[in-house]
């Protein structure tokens, strides 16, 4: 394998969400179109990646933050490069970007009922926050 991370631009949309697609536990919405994800991109430069396998897109997540708080979406990694420590390179950028602006912790969505997800974000140090839960209300 020779692969590159390399921060995820808009011209990668098409690939990116393609591998979203394909991955188990990855939730899209309309904020995931072409618009979404430019805001997304520009709202939180540096701190979105891809991994490149030669040409292949096989890895993707995207991280921002909102001035306090680092957060993670998204994370994929193409079944064909899973156990490789592709997933854990990708969110240690994220991290390092992270310090880099001064978030010092972050956090993620996962879904529940994902248990390979979860259990690979524990393994990695990650630690569930059963006092919060999240709640939702759409704008429109």
């Amino acid at each position: 394998m020779n692969i590159n991370i390399l921060p995820m631009t808009l011209d990668d949309h098409r690939e990116v969400v393609a591998l979203w697609e394909r991955s188990e536990g990855v939730g899209l919405s309309d904020a995931d179109k072409p618009n979404g994800l430019e805001l997304f991109i520009e709202r939180n430069p540096g701190l979105c990646f891809i991994a490149r396998d030669g040409d292949d897109l096989v890895g993707a997540v995207l991280c921002g933050h909102d001035g306090r708080r680092g957060y993670i979406h998204h994370l994929a990694v193409a079944k064909t490069h899973q156990r490789a420590g592709l997933g854990s390179a990708l969110t240690d950028r994220c991290l390092d970007a992270l310090r880099e602006i001064g978030i010092d912790k972050c956090h993620l969505f996962a879904f529940r009922s994902n248990q390979g997800t979860l259990d690979f974000w524990r393994k990695a140090g990650w630690f569930e926050r059963a006092e919060l839960t999240i709640m939702s209300k759409y704008t429109t």
